[in-house]
């Protein structure tokens, strides 16, 4: 397992290797520099509040940006609470009961409003900044987050139900389902690793630890004390050995047959993805610049900008005046 020092010590490699990334013709790390400089601070400090307070929020966070940039872009529309024309994403199978973070968001956009002295920072941004920071926080490498993103008006639940990745997918369907979104089987592995970070609910991986064959068979009968056959479904387990900090061992773990989820062994059983696997298991420098530029790659998805969208006041609730922001 990587220790922590060796992330802390990536920047300066990160600043080379991000140099030669592409980001979005309509999007610039430098958006909110004249207008509102302190928004990034703000932002930063919160999230790292978030985390001190609790380790778990820093996976939450990140898990957001994701299940967001997947349905319809990043546009903050997994934010929208349900009303009788949202049909809200909060409530699709990958969603209910399990994703959170809700109120740092609000927290966040509450805050940065303030200080910036109106809506002017997106919802949208502040989940891809704040999906950095958590990393960060957490012992990983930071990268230049584009900024400029606008947020949507619409939600679709059936669109989530459709497109955020299912913890049941085989290889195929996960190169398939990231394909869809331009994005390719590095991007998978590499933002797969993000589940070097935090925990899964035990109806999630019930069918893998007690009808798995790739599985170790320690391994899935250590998790069978978490995750009974019948009830405690929302019964949590970590995704991989050290799930608060930014490490390769989710890596390792894989290629030990100790994917927690069927979509994480499937990255490593005997396909094209099994190299990628390798390396990173070994190599925590490639895989975290190869994760920083999937992050921001995966940041550019569909996204709303100059007079698309709008600036939501308040992220779980469309803005409904002339007035919206930039």
């Amino acid at each position: 397992m990587a220790s922590r020092s060796i992330f802390l010590q990536l920047h300066v490699f990160l600043i080379l290797a991000l140099a030669t990334t592409t980001f979005s013709k309509t999007l610039s790390p430098y958006y909110y520099e004249k207008v509102c400089p302190k928004a990034l601070p703000t932002i930063k400090r919160i999230v790292e509040a978030a985390v001190y307070e609790e380790r778990r929020m820093g996976a939450s966070l990140l898990r957001l940006h994701f299940h967001d940039c997947f349905v319809q872009g990043c546009d903050a529309s997994i934010l929208l609470d349900p009303t009788p024309t949202i049909d809200s994403e909060k409530n699709a199978f990958p969603n209910i009961n399990s994703i959170r973070g809700f109120e740092v968001i609000d927290k966040i956009k509450n805050k940065v409003d303030k200080i910036c002295g109106r809506p002017l920072v997106s919802c949208a941004d502040i989940l891809a900044i704040a999906a950095r920071d958590s990393v960060v926080a957490l012992g990983g490498p930071t990268w230049k987050v584009p900024l400029g993103r606008r947020d949507s008006t619409t939600a679709s639940r059936e669109l989530a139900n459709r497109d955020i990745p299912s913890p049941f997918m085989d290889l195929p369907a996960l190169i398939d389902n990231f394909k869809r979104q331009g994005l390719d089987k590095r991007d998978l592995v590499a933002l797969s690793g993000g589940h070097t970070l935090g925990f899964s609910q035990c109806r999630f991986f019930r069918d893998r630890i007690y009808n798995g064959t790739n599985i170790n068979s320690r391994f899935a009968k250590e998790l069978r004390n978490t995750c009974p056959p019948e009830g405690g479904d929302s019964n949590l387990a970590p995704l991989d050995p050290t799930p608060v900090c930014f490490d390769t061992a989710y890596f390792s773990y894989l290629i030990k047959e100790k994917g927690l989820l069927v979509s994480d062994q499937a990255l490593f059983s005997g396909g094209s993805t099994d190299g990628l696997v390798k390396t990173y298991s070994y190599n925590p420098r490639v895989f975290s610049a190869d994760f920083a530029n999937s992050m921001i790659k995966m940041g550019n998805i569909q996204v709303l900008t100059g007079k698309q969208g709008q600036i939501r006041k308040n992220c779980r609730k469309l803005f409904h005046t002339t007035e919206t922001g930039l």
